[in-house]
């Protein structure tokens, strides 16, 4: 009785501490005591799982414990920060298939019937396609797969013919639970389904698939609370997955986009002939002659993108905004919803930088300010900067809401050529007179600019 108090308990606290985790990691100043807030909630969980009467074998728990942390640990500390996203694709992956495997054991031990096996079939299904969509979004986004959509004629019937199979084959299951040999075909379609289902989706859509995936990760594993009878999995699980759901409803809407359109839109191929670029003016600008600009400025917004998270940029565009805020320049960031390649990438990159988080201002609250800005310096962001977005009709990003840098006085862009951005769509921001490219990579780029900027102030 007392040992079945304690595990009670200790369940109900770590769900009190996941709710408090994704309420305090809503802001970046109170982000870090969620992330130990869930962190205390999952030890909590573990252990009132352990001191539970249904563990058969300490050893093999130890084992796995010790084997997992001599791969996540060197993982999460060698991980670049570029690489932060792919590392997220990758935990979704494993969790979800922890969620199918456990879901398969449970069934071939047990056999369940009635809600148990309706809650079992779904965990399987959502966990090994998860799986699957989720290693395929680790390869686009590591370029191991080709980034672009991979279409072919009848792919969304095949798609779809292939799920509803699935879901047959589960509904049968489900009534007639002792046909085993059914299982694995069942699984082989879910594997089989999430691969199919990601590859058409261009690798300008993987921020929202991830958090898409994140969903089905964390329903996975609430169904499979429901299966084994376990309510912190069920709370954890429906957690994560509702939480996943509303951030990908969140960025669909920063990109004017629905999940239909996500999912089967194959959104990514080249939007402009080979070519076509070269034969439009741009005007080109060296260290000295953006320093001297940033120099005369008196208000400056910084808008960071993927190619600073490349260049590791962001220790450097500290020191330039250190620089230029000693010398009287109200310097701000510019954070797009779906700058980079997930969900808040740019304000983590940032925070390593330890730049302040009142300087990091999101598109809606700074866009009315670009109008009375000297200069709008775009460190590798292309697509959330891209003004067709409002203007042409024909471009594939029309009505997606974009940081308003075109109204600055003077824009500076610093990219490593004039090549399209994610989407693969051209910038016509790049071809304005106001603008000014700074060829390079990012991280050289802003050292020489610092440097140069301190000459003037000597």
């Amino acid at each position: 009785m007392t040992v079945n108090i304690l595990v009670q308990s200790s369940y109900i606290l770590a769900a009190v501490l996941f709710i408090l985790a994704i309420k305090w990691m809503n802001a970046p100043t109170s982000a870090r005591r969620g992330v130990l807030a869930g962190e205390l909630g999952m030890l909590l969980a573990v252990v009132g799982t352990l001191i539970r009467h249904e563990v058969v074998d300490y050893q093999w728990i130890f084992i796995a414990f010790f084997l997992g942390s001599a791969i996540g640990v060197p993982l999460a500390y060698l991980m670049p920060m570029t690489a932060v996203p792919q590392r997220t694709a990758l935990s979704h992956a494993f969790g979800a298939l922890a969620a199918a495997l456990i879901g398969t054991a449970e069934y071939y031990q047990h056999t369940p019937h009635g809600f148990t096996m309706v809650a079992l079939v779904i965990e399987v299904l959502l966990g090994f396609l998860t799986f699957t969509g989720s290693l395929m979004a680790f390869g686009k986004l590591q370029e191991i797969l080709p980034q672009r959509p991979i279409v072919y004629r009848g792919q969304h019937v095949v798609n779809l013919s292939l799920l509803g199979l699935a879901v047959l084959i589960g509904l049968y299951l489900i009534l007639h639970p002792e046909q085993t040999w059914l299982f694995p075909v069942f699984s082989g379609l879910a594997l089989l389904f999430g691969v199919l289902l990601i590859i058409p989706i261009g690798g300008a859509d993987m921020p929202t698939v991830i958090a898409l995936l994140n969903s089905y990760a964390g329903l996975a594993a609430s169904f499979m609370g429901f299966a084994l009878d376990n309510y912190l999995l069920v709370i954890a699980g429906a957690l994560d997955g509702s939480s996943g759901l509303i951030l990908s409803i969140v960025m669909c809407k920063a990109m004017n986009r629905s999940f239909t359109n996500v999912l089967f839109g194959a959104f990514g191929q080249l939007q402009v002939k080979a070519g076509a670029a070269a034969e439009r003016t741009y005007r080109s600008a060296s260290p000295e002659e953006a320093a001297s600009i940033l120099d005369a400025a008196r208000s400056v917004v910084i808008v960071p993108g993927y190619g600073m998270a490349v260049a590791q940029a962001q220790h450097k565009i500290r020191e330039l905004y250190e620089m230029l805020t000693r010398r009287g320049v109200d310097v701000k960031f510019a954070i797009h919803p779906v700058a980079g390649r997930m969900p808040g990438h740019m304000n983590v990159l940032l925070a390593e930088a330890d730049i302040p988080y009142d300087r990091l201002v999101e598109m809606d609250d700074i866009n009315s300010e670009f109008a009375q800005t000297d200069v709008a310096l775009i460190v590798g962001a292309n697509d959330v900067t891209n003004p067709a977005a409002r203007t042409d009709k024909t471009s594939p990003i029309y009505g997606m809401p974009i940081l308003d840098v075109d109204r600055a006085r003077t824009v500076m862009v610093i990219k490593r050529s004039m090549s399209p951005g994610f989407a693969g769509i051209d910038n016509p921001l790049y071809y304005m007179d106001k603008t000014l490219m700074l060829f390079g990579d990012a991280k050289v780029f802003v050292s020489a600019m610092v440097k140069e900027v301190q000459a003037l102030a000597a």
